[in-house]
């Protein structure tokens, strides 16, 4: 008996040492000197926010013109959630979108027997002649979803209207589905309300205006959505001379942000008209990856950013990706990019330059492993014939991973690896494959390793045309779990891979040669 406690004593002094950041085989390991597999696993999230308890479900940006820093309202999914009040709103605050302030819960939801005891996606809007911010939200029971409103002074203390109350029926849309209200400004003078619902079992996009933000009136149907999917979270906004729609594909095979442009709001309304499949340009009008949801907007005047999920991963499984039964779960991290405009109108997204300040400290850059043929060392740059790779010494728990890749034709195929030691059963890689006879790029996931699966089964890869000079300028930020991946500012590649934390990563090619240069690792 004396032994059987000694031992559970033991067990529970390891199992609070090995939380602790002071636990000597943490800090005394040769990180540097050892390519073996490390079983890491999540921290404490500094750049992609998660709060303390729970996770972040749909965010809702603002720009507070007040306080001259972004807002940023989210659902709060805590797991377990009560069984039938669940989602209030919390919110966090930020001016470079590095770090956020947490601000709690804002507007909590209501009881069970109330038209509110589940919260849903909405919008913030601040009236300068009142100084008043004005949230429109959605309430949500098992039997019908409403738009409901509440306001406040201070952007920390809201009132929920009594009066104010929106329901689909009452206007020819759908009981059950009727969420995620929008308001916007438009070039009229008025306030327009965009709301995702259901017409009959067409969905649609409903059309409210407003002079006051008080009294609303119904213009009928301001889209319809094409092959009988369903737009969430809708965000329209004027950038330059366009218009733009983003919303999200419920659809779960799809399950990704989209967007439609047009040069006035009737010529937005208009891109769905019939199903007539008038997408707005080469992506297909897709905003990021499977990885992201529910993006939704903001601009400080000078720059417009978005914000979505990065989903967590049941049982911090990496090739739980796809549809059901191997969805990722609901909610997760706080992902922020800057939306970058081109001349065409067209759409893609970039860094965050405070997110890039952040990542200051420079990592030491060792090779730890090659393949025995195929790799070429010279004055810091690596060219890559064939199936070869470079492994590269451990990461930190936060990372800014930047490197050139010059590939010698269009046809070219490579990527790059985490959760990769020389002695890793599975690792996981992003490939850069040609497509279209090279004209264009797909970004898959892979599972590899003896024990890996191989290409990732409905995580849905990403396209983009190859670049005229076959040059690819990567920038990849980590923050534990989370992973964005940048291209020439063309694309955006947010992943979630546990693991990656603590070690090695590589540079792989698999067909044709690349010349891999400037690989630099920074850290925060």
């Amino acid at each position: 008996m004396k032994t059987m406690i000694y031992s559970l004593a033991l067990a529970a002094f390891v199992s609070l040492a090995s939380c602790n950041n002071d636990d000597p085989v943490l800090t005394q390991k040769d990180w540097q000197g050892t390519a073996t597999y490390f079983a890491s696993t999540d921290e404490q999230f500094t750049t992609y926010y998660r709060p303390a308890v729970g996770y972040v479900g749909d965010p809702m940006p603002f720009y507070d013109p007040v306080e001259q820093s972004f807002k940023i309202l989210y659902l709060q999914d805590f797991r377990p959630n009560p069984a039938d009040t669940y989602h209030p709103i919390w919110g966090v605050s930020t001016k470079d979108l590095s770090s956020y302030q947490s601000l709690g819960e804002l507007i909590p939801t209501g009881t069970a027997a109330e038209a509110d005891a589940a919260l849903g996606t909405g919008s913030t809007i601040y009236d300068e002649a009142e100084k008043l911010y004005y949230t429109f939200y959605t309430g949500h029971t098992s039997r019908q979803e409403v738009v409901m409103m509440a306001t406040s002074s201070d952007f920390k203390t809201w009132t929920k209207s009594k009066s104010f109350y929106l329901q689909g029926d009452d206007y020819g849309y759908s009981v059950k589905d009727f969420r995620d209200p929008f308001v916007f400004k438009g070039d009229d003078g008025q306030y327009h309300m965009i709301v995702s619902t259901q017409q009959g079992t067409k969905g649609v996009l409903a059309e409210f205006t407003s002079a006051n933000l008080k009294s609303w009136e119904s213009k009928g149907v301001f889209m319809s959505m094409m092959w009988d999917r369903f737009y969430e979270c809708p965000d329209i906004f004027k950038m330059g001379d366009w218009w733009y729609l983003v919303y999200s594909e419920k659809l779960a095979s799809v399950r990704k942000v989209q967007y439609f442009k047009g040069r006035t709001l009737d010529e937005l309304k208009s891109c769905t008209a019939n199903d007539a499949g008038l997408w707005p340009d080469n992506h297909e009008g897709v905003l990021d990856s499977r990885a992201f949801y529910a993006g939704k907007t903001a601009s400080d005047g000078t720059n417009r950013y978005i914000w979505g999920w990065c989903p967590t991963r049941a049982g911090n499984d990496n090739t739980a990706v796809g549809a059901a039964p191997n969805e990722p779960e609901w909610a997760g991290n706080l992902v922020a990019h800057r939306v970058i405009q081109h001349e065409d109108g067209t759409l893609s997204l970039g860094s965050v330059e405070g997110i890039d300040k952040k990542y200051a400290t420079e990592s030491p850059l060792k090779v730890m492993a090659k393949s025995e043929t195929g790799v070429t060392e010279n004055a810091d740059k690596y060219v890559l014939t064939g199936e070869a790779y470079v492994l590269f010494n451990r990461l930190n728990v936060s990372n800014k991973l930047s490197f050139t890749v010059k590939a010698s034709s269009k046809t070219d195929k490579f990527g790059f690896s985490f959760v990769r030691g020389t002695d890793s059963k599975k690792y996981y890689t992003i490939v850069v494959s040609p497509e279209n006879g090279g004209d264009d790029k797909k970004l898959n996931f892979e599972e590899n390793g003896e024990e890996g699966i191989g290409f990732v089964n409905g995580i849905d890869g990403y396209y983009f045309p190859t670049p005229a000079n076959n040059e690819y300028n990567v920038t990849i930020y980590t923050d534990n779990s989370v992973c964005v991946v940048y291209i020439n500012d063309n694309v955006v590649y947010t992943n979630r891979i546990y693991g990656l934390q603590k070690n090695c990563w590589s540079i792989n090619s698999y067909a044709g040669t690349v010349e891999v240069s400037n690989v630099r690792v920074n850290y925060y």
